[in-house]
């Protein structure tokens, strides 16, 4: 217990450092976290003997993740996504020369993983330039992490006091809809906080934010929990000390991150 909680400090002060340091420090450490992430989900799909196409697929994640860095930093044009397609089809051709009897399956989770993790990333990276595309501001992201972090604490605080119906047993045996309800009370709680300090958005609008990220951060752990049981993994990764790997502990933003954008693209803009 004091290992994990000494490695979540630490980490929680690297990554709110990595959110106030500037767009230049936020890029960097999320196109780092985002590839780590990525690298772990493909080590773990290669216990279960498919070996998808790690390097290609980690070059080409890092190159979208420039892309659209490039295009809120720099203003790139999009039209240098382009770049991507043959590195996409170099997968295909690439598993015509390999000996290898599911060669559809390592092909299909070499994109499962781009999916899965990249772009989660990729939308979680853009809400620092939502409300203006060429300017970074930390409001959202922050407010993001925050909310997700009370949601967790809420989570395992309610579900260990009052937890008796499980919400999803097969997949999260620990999980209770009442350690659900706590997370979303608390969730709800840190985004009228947020609202008294971060006033360029309605407070109906923070709650919606609140709720969506609860919702889907929950599914996000269950999806996570549903892909090591079926690996047969406990954890995605041993990097963080009592926490796990990366995904272990962003494994609520790869759902959450892209509903969020969406929610507040169309609000917003």
């Amino acid at each position: 217990m004091k290992t994990r909680a000494i490695t979540a400090f630490f980490f929680t002060i690297v990554m709110l450092g990595s959110i106030f340091l500037g767009a230049y420090t936020f890029t960097f450490f999320y196109l780092i976290l985002s590839l780590a992430a990525l690298l772990e989900f493909f080590n773990m799909i290669k216990t279960a003997g498919i070996r998808p196409h790690r390097n290609v697929a980690l070059f080409v994640a890092g190159l979208i993740f420039l892309m659209i860095a490039g295009y809120h930093l720099l203003q790139f044009e999009n039209r240098f996504m382009l770049l991507i397609v043959p590195l996409i089809f170099s997968v295909f051709i690439s598993e015509l020369y390999k000996k290898d009897k599911i060669p559809f399956s390592n092909i299909s989770y070499t994109f499962a993983g781009l999916i899965y993790v990249t772009v989660p990333f990729c939308f979680f990276y853009s809400l620092g330039f939502i409300q203006d595309q060429a300017i970074y501001s930390f409001h959202l992201p922050l407010a993001f992490l925050l909310m997700l972090w009370a949601n967790d604490t809420g989570a395992y605080l309610f579900g260990v006091k009052f937890g008796k119906t499980r919400l999803f047993e097969r997949h999260s045996p620990k999980k209770s809809w009442e350690g659900f309800f706590g997370g979303v009370f608390v969730s709800l709680l840190a985004s009228y906080i947020i609202s008294l300090f971060f006033k360029e958005i309605n407070a109906f609008v923070w709650a919606g934010m609140s709720v969506l990220i609860v919702s889907f951060g929950t599914l996000g752990d269950l999806v996570e929990s549903m892909l090591k049981r079926s690996l047969n993994v406990k954890d995605s990764g041993n990097i963080l000390p009592g926490h796990g790997g990366f995904l272990d502990r962003f494994d609520g933003l790869l759902l959450a991150a892209p509903v969020v954008y969406t929610y507040l693209y169309l609000i917003l803009r």
